[in-house]
C-alpha cells in the first residue's frame, strides 16, 4: 500500500518536471515562461513567485495639499478694507471740498470697510463703514461719515444688493441726511461663456428719505485684465448718472431736479502684495491701488463738477 503511494508521488513529480522542462525549452519565438529554469538548476528545487496582479483603485478620495488658492477665509465673516489718498474726494459728480477752502488743492484721506456673513444660499447681511478726512477743513476734519448696513444675494447670474445709508456730517447742522438704496448686477460671463465677466453692467438706485426725498440713478460696466503673472489687474470702468426730483442737484432753488448729471470714465491698477512677496492668501489677500478718474458734467442746469482727479490706495482682503 505504501508502496504505491510512493509510486504515485514520483510519477507526478516526474510528470511536473517534464513539463516544466518542455516549457523552458519551447519554440524560440514563444514567451519566456516565468518557471523557466537555467541549465544548471535543479529542476525540483525552484523559487516561489507571486504573479503580478493590477490591483484596484481605491474608493477613496486621493488626499492632495490644498492649491494656494484654496482655502482663503473659508469661515462665516469676510473683510474688506480700503484706505486711500486722494487728489480730491468727488461722490456722485460733485467735487465735496470745503466751500471755505475752494481755492486750495483740499487732500482727501479715506477709510472704506465691510463685514459680511456668509449664510449659503441665504442672503448675505453686511454692514459698512465710510469716512473721509480733510485735514484744512476749518469746521471738522472728519467730513463725513457714512454708516450703512444692507444684504447681498447672489441668484446667478444676477446679484442682489439693498440696504439702508445714514450720511453724518460732523458740527454741520441741517445737512444729516439718510437713504435706501438697491443694486442689480448681472454676471455677463454666463452669456458670453468667459472665465470672467466681460462687463459686468449694473444698475444702482437711490431714495433719499429724509432731507431731500428725491432720486438718484446710476448705471455703469467694467471689466478686469488680469495679468496673473506679474499679480496686476487693470480695471477700466464707466459709469453714468439720472437724478429725480432730486433738489439736491439744483443748482438754484426751485431750480431744475432731473435729468442726466454726469458720467465718469477711469481706471484702477491693482497690484497684488501678495504676489510680491510671494505670501500665501490664506491668510489675506493685500494690494495697493492706483485710481484715475474723469468727471465730466452733463446738463448745465444741475449741480456736478468736471476734473480729474486719483490718488493711490491700500487694500485687505480676508
Amino acid at each position: 500500500m505504501h508502496y504505491r503511494a510512493w509510486a504515485i508521488y514520483v510519477a507526478a513529480i516526474g510528470t511536473m518536471t517534464g513539463l516544466a522542462r518542455a516549457q523552458a525549452v519551447g519554440p524560440a519565438d514563444a514567451e519566456p515562461s516565468f518557471f523557466a529554469e537555467s541549465e544548471d538548476s535543479d529542476p525540483l528545487i525552484r523559487p516561489f513567485r507571486l504573479a503580478v496582479v493590477d490591483e484596484p483603485q481605491s474608493v477613496y478620495p486621493q488626499l492632495a495639499p490644498p492649491r494656494e488658492d484654496e482655502g482663503i477665509n473659508s469661515g462665516g465673516v469676510h473683510f474688506d478694507v480700503d484706505v486711500s489718498y486722494l487728489s480730491t474726494y468727488v461722490y456722485r459728480g460733485v467735487d465735496q471740498t470745503t466751500d471755505t477752502v475752494k481755492d486750495h488743492q483740499e487732500r482727501a484721506l479715506q477709510f472704506d470697510g465691510k463685514a459680511s456673513f456668509d449664510l449659503g444660499k441665504l442672503p448675505h447681511p453686511y454692514v459698512g463703514l465710510f469716512v473721509n478726512v480733510f485735514n484744512s477743513d476749518p469746521i471738522s476734519r472728519f467730513e463725513e461719515v457714512r454708516p450703512s448696513f444692507g444684504l447681498d444675494w447672489t441668484i446667478k447670474p444676477l446679484t442682489f444688493s439693498g440696504g439702508y445709508t445714514s450720511y453724518i456730517f460732523p458740527n454741520r447742522k441741517g445737512l444729516d441726511t439718510q437713504e435706501a438704496y438697491a443694486k442689480i448686477t448681472l454676471d455677463d460671463s454666463r452669456i458670453f461663456h468667459t472665465e470672467r465677466p466681460l462687463l459686468a453692467p449694473y444698475v444702482f438706485g437711490a431714495y433719499d428719505l429724509n432731507i431731500y426725498k428725491g432720486f438718484y440713478l446710476e448705471a455703469g460696466i467694467r471689466h478686469d485684465f488680469v495679468f496673473e503673472d506679474i499679480g496686476l489687474t487693470m480695471t477700466p470702468f464707466a459709469d453714468i448718472a439720472y437724478v429725480l426730483n432730486n433738489p439736491q442737484y439744483a443748482l438754484m432753488l426751485n431750480g431744475r431736479d432731473h435729468g442726466l448729471q454726469h458720467y465718469d470714465v477711469g481706471l484702477i491698477a491693482t497690484y497684488s502684495l501678495n504676489h510680491l512677496f510671494n505670501t500665501n492668501r490664506r491668510y489675506g489677500e493685500w494690494s495697493v491701488r492706483g485710481y484715475l478718474t474723469y468727471t465730466a458734467k452733463i446738463d448745465k442746469e444741475l449741480r456736478a463738477d468736471t476734473l480729474i482727479w486719483g490718488g493711490v490706495g491700500l487694500n485687505f482682503s480676508y
